[in-house]
């Protein structure tokens, strides 16, 4: 039998635009089915890499921030340990993790580097869904045209995003199991 996929829906903030020179400082994942069940969470702190360095633009906006950025920093722990922690945490899912993002290629990127160097692994692979592209095919848009504003409000829970990655990304869950529901409801109900 197979296994249903399980969406795993993700949010990273970090003090800069790469992986390397800069850090993943936190991150949050929040696992749905299909049909809306939000099944488990899994979210961390990390320490910083020893050889990175905040990005001025990226600092300069979390002075802007100082809310999320203490709950970014609080009680942070060894990205060794927690990519190991988060590699059983997705291999433990009642189903095939899919990686969903907004925007999947900034979260991607840190989270798959992260997972490469300090699990030596990925159950995603080397793919993720990208929210923003599937709202493009759905809404019959160009890229740039498919963003939140330009959204039915029906996709949206009324979920504030506080730039805290666990919250983040159980919005951004929240708003792509809606739109896969919206699409199983159009190819269902045609015309």
């Amino acid at each position: 039998m197979v296994k249903p996929e399980v969406y795993v829906s993700t949010d990273v903030e970090t003090d800069g635009p790469i992986p390397g020179p800069h850090s993943m400082l936190s991150f949050g994942s929040a696992a749905y089915l299909a049909d809306k069940r939000l099944v488990s969470t899994f979210s961390a702190n990390l320490d910083t890499l020893p050889e990175a360095t905040g990005h001025p633009s990226t600092m300069a906006w979390w002075a802007t921030q100082p809310d999320a950025w203490a709950a970014a920093r609080a009680s942070t722990r060894p990205p060794e340990q927690v990519m190991v922690e988060y590699v059983a945490w997705l291999e433990a899912l009642p189903g095939r993790p899919v990686f969903v993002a907004y925007p999947a290629g900034f979260d991607f990127m840190f989270v798959y580097w992260y997972l490469m160097k300090f699990a030596g692994r990925s159950p995603f692979f080397h793919s993720a869904l990208d929210v923003k592209t599937y709202a493009m095919a759905l809404l019959g848009r160009g890229y740039r045209e498919s963003t939140k504003r330009n959204m039915p409000r029906s996709w949206f829970d009324p979920a504030p995003h506080t730039h805290v990655a666990l919250d983040d990304a159980v919005e951004q869950g929240a708003l792509f199991v809606n739109m896969l529901a919206d699409r199983t409801n159009l190819l269902q109900n045609p015309g």
